[in-house]
């Protein structure tokens, strides 16, 4: 097994790429209706990829493993990653399109409604994992989602846990699981509503949060960590219960990709070796300040702008 300090710092990412296309404007339109927007914005997104710039951008060393087709969107994908310093394990499929995503942002108060299709993302197989696991060994944690099949989720969290790699899963979108996943699961990520759709607890505040903790805690996850919004995220254990406050950065412009900013944060801090509170504490600047920005991926913070917002020292990213 590959010893502990050669794995710090390396995070394996299982998931999507789509190519976002956002639209702008002060509402949604009813069926059947067209309406004015105020802008128009494409770029890259998914939240696999979200979540791999978010985490190289915070420092770590980062593969990503997806599959794209052989069209311009996986031009788009392919340019990210080398910009980002991204190792891409990306299978091209001929005459299977990218995956692409229509975004509306409602130009008032930045929230947004989301429809994906995954392309050649959605043709992810367990056999795609195992072509990995030399990468996943080498690494200190691993994270996937449900935007790809999800029988290559939970091979990649079988694969993990082989190797004694850190897991974190983030159950978007809420999908119907099987009992048994639960278990590979060192940390689990919803947000309210993926919670409530995984324990059928409603979820209002905190004090709700926790209690659909418990029903994910008794199906065997290790850690659950519910994100709130604007409320921020909880942590909650066996062994504790806590809440961190979201960080306020400025006025919010768009909160697609919060989540995956926090994913993508949080993981970078595990690997790099901070306990799972300041881990997520990091999580959450990076989600405060990924709102005040356009875009999902573009809209990702460098770790030196993170640890202004933490006010820490400033430092060099893990990645050449």
């Amino acid at each position: 097994m590959i010893a502990r300090e050669e794995r710090n710092g390396r995070v394996v990412i299982l998931g999507i790429y789509v190519t976002d296309l956002t639209f702008r404007a002060d509402r949604m339109p009813l069926i059947g209706e067209t309406i004015a927007g105020s802008a128009f914005a494409m770029g890259p997104g998914g939240k696999g990829s979200n979540q791999a710039v978010a985490a190289a951008r915070a420092g770590a060393q980062v593969v990503f493993c997806t599959r794209i087709g052989d069209d311009a969107f996986g031009s788009i994908a392919r340019a990210t990653w080398n910009d980002e310093g991204i190792t891409a394990r990306a299978t091209v499929l001929n005459g299977v399109s990218t995956g692409a995503a229509h975004i509306f942002v409602d130009d008032i108060t930045g929230r947004n409604a989301i429809i994906v299709a995954s392309g050649a993302a959605g043709t992810m197989t367990a056999a795609d994992v195992d072509a990995i696991e030399a990468d996943i060994a080498a690494a200190r944690v691993f994270v996937t989602q449900l935007e790809q099949p999800l029988p290559a989720a939970r091979r990649g969290l079988e694969v993990a846990r082989k190797h004694g790699v850190i897991t974190v899963f983030n159950p978007a979108p809420a999908l119907p699981l099987d009992d048994d996943i639960f278990p590979l699961c060192d940390y689990i990520t919803p947000n309210e509503t993926e919670a409530t759709a995984l324990t059928g607890v409603p979820i209002a505040n905190a004090d709700d949060a926790r209690r659909a903790a418990d029903v994910l805690l008794a199906k065997g996850v290790g850690t659950v960590i519910v994100t709130l919004g604007e409320g921020g995220a909880l942590l909650h254990s066996a062994t504790q219960s806590v809440l961190v406050p979201a960080y306020h950065c400025g006025r919010v412009v768009e909160t697609a990709g919060a989540g995956d900013g926090f994913t993508g944060g949080f993981a970078a801090a595990l690997a790099r070796g901070e306990e799972p509170i300041a881990a997520m504490r990091f999580g959450c600047a990076l989600a405060g300040i990924s709102v005040t920005r356009a875009g999902t991926a573009p809209s990702m913070p460098t770790l030196d702008e993170v640890n202004q917002v933490l006010g820490q020292p400033t430092s060099s990213p893990l990645h050449p």
